[in-house]
């Protein structure tokens, strides 16, 4: 009996950029049905050789073989008939067009859009995904637009499906409903390559996994013989940094105070925010949980100012009512923002670190009488790279040459060593691996230990409990009473999730519900 070759098989992958060896004489091989853990640092070179794969980048060196034969991916549109597909960290979506156009650019039957937005409804919700076919990509929140990149992926049929951080913005219940599909397709014989930073979800999901460190190839693994330590070890080459969680008794005043916050959403897709009430002091961490889509995004314009409410005195900001102003007044009132979008939002893409240290950071030095001062940038831009070990060949390259984890990195250390009053933090550790994501903890657990206020927006539970004092609930735009994180538990807060909490809109259904029955 023949042996069945593998169904991918890399042979000394090189790509080497400027400043970089992203790939050095990488080897791997993935058999049919099996699901294969790619771990490494930020920068350590995994999305690279994903997109070599895919065909977005062309190796310098090296071989790809496709069932046993060698095969020139020159495309994403080869790869794509070859049978492999990709779902990026970073979305590939335009922004003006729907769900079912984006997702149709990438479909070769995509004529009929009426039909595609049938078969979008109907395998989003067989996946546990759920979208709205006709809802406009600029309106969705991170979460939804990465349910978007997997439908668009899973509808193509792949025999090979790269999976580049998917579960970054998913919620616990879509995560577990994801892995069930993940193995469903696997036991039909699809291949998966599987990048994540979650070591749990590694050992939980992957049959094997490969190990990449500055490059190279450092080790093999089967997830099922490890530990979440041992694996963290054979990534980072030393043992895994540890948050401190001590805390000093900060008695700090309200940095940040939201006061009946009513507002109807810029969007018709988007959630109208409704008589959000709730504060941060000096020396705490805040928390909010909840799905993604569920007002998270209205709430973030409203704090940062990039949706100004009419209601001045809805946002007060370290004492000043801000409710209508722009986003450069309330940083001149101590408020630091790391928004969830990193590239358009946190940082432009064709500057460089230290010019985009000055988006932000101008005010403390960077400028005087009118002039920039490159050196006072350059400095910080540094300090940024040092201290929050960001991998990157100098402050002078385009942030768009960083890893998606060291972009992530940059733009939370930028803000986080201005010391701010007052921080706000979307997603802070989205797609960062597992030891950076601990020093941007810590560094926010310093930030409060030293008497700013931190709101921290986050979909993980497990981060979210590491790190805050007290955790609040957002569902379809209202928030839960707060909870001190010793007062309860993952799965009172995964319920309240779902709006089951006092005041909460479940709690409506089900007043409404009695009431007709009466």
């Amino acid at each position: 009996m023949t042996k069945q070759p593998p169904r991918l098989q890399l042979k000394g992958m090189t790509k080497i950029y400027p400043t970089v060896v992203a790939n050095d004489s990488i080897d791997l091989n993935i058999a049919p049905g099996e699901i294969h853990a790619v771990l490494g640092e930020n920068g350590a070179g995994k999305s690279t050789l994903m997109k070599a794969i895919y065909g977005v980048v062309k190796p310098d060196r090296g071989e790809i073989l496709w069932n046993g034969e060698v095969v020139d991916i020159h495309n994403p549109a080869f790869a794509r008939k070859l049978g492999i597909g990709m779902v990026f960290q970073h979305f590939s979506l335009f922004e003006t067009l729907t769900v079912t156009e984006n997702i149709a650019l990438a479909m070769d039957d995509s004529k009929d859009m009426e039909s595609l937005a049938v078969r979008i409804k109907e395998v989003s919700e067989e996946y546990g995904l759920p979208l709205d076919p006709n809802q406009l990509v600029h309106s969705l929140s991170v979460g939804l637009r990465q349910r978007v990149e997997i439908i668009r992926c899973l509808l193509q049929k792949p025999t090979l499906l790269i999976m580049d951080e998917p579960t970054s913005v998913l919620t616990p219940q879509a995560v577990r409903t994801m892995f069930e599909t993940l193995r469903r397709i696997a036991a039909e014989g699809c291949s998966i390559l599987y990048i994540s930073h979650k070591l749990d979800e590694i050992l939980e999901l992957c049959h094997s996994a490969t190990i990449i460190r500055n490059g190279k190839v450092t080790g093999y693994a089967n997830p099922k013989e490890e530990t979440a330590s041992s694996l963290a070890k054979m990534m980072i080459g030393k043992e895994l940094p540890v948050c401190s969680r001590e805390k000093p008794e900060v008695d700090g005043e309200e940095c940040l105070i939201i006061n009946n916050l009513s507002k109807e959403a810029d969007d018709q897709f988007g959630t109208d925010l409704q008589n959000i009430n709730f504060s941060v002091n000096g020396g705490e961490i805040v928390g909010i949980a909840g799905i993604s889509g569920n007002g998270q995004q209205e709430l973030l314009y409203a704090i940062s100012g990039e949706h100004p409410s009419n209601n001045n005195q809805c946002i007060v900001v370290n004492g000043n009512a801000a409710g209508n102003m722009d986003p450069d007044q309330r940083r001149n009132l101590g408020l630091g923002f790391v928004p969830a979008e990193r590239i358009g939002r946190g940082a432009v893409p064709g500057m460089s670190l230290s010019n985009n240290a000055i988006l932000t950071a101008h005010r403390h030095g960077m400028v005087d009488k009118g002039l920039l001062k490159p050196e006072m940038a350059s400095d910080f831009s540094q300090k940024c790279i040092t201290d929050f070990a960001v991998k990157c060949g100098s402050k002078a390259d385009p942030i768009t040459s960083l890893s998606g984890g060291n972009i992530q990195k940059y733009i939370t250390g930028r803000e986080i060593l201005q010391t701010p009053q007052l921080l706000v933090v979307a997603q802070p550790t989205w797609g960062v691996d597992i030891g950076a994501a601990n020093i941007i903890r810590q560094a926010m657990i310093d930030l409060r230990n030293n008497g700013s206020a931190i709101l921290v927006v986050s979909e993980e539970l497990d981060e979210l409990f590491e790190i805050c004092d007290r955790l609040v609930v957002m569902a379809e735009g209202r928030v839960s009473p707060s909870l001190t994180v010793n007062e309860t538990s993952k799965e009172e807060i995964g319920l309240w999730m779902s709006g089951m909490f006092p005041g909460g809109p479940s709690e409506d259904s089900n007043k409404t519900e009695a009431n007709e029955a009466g």
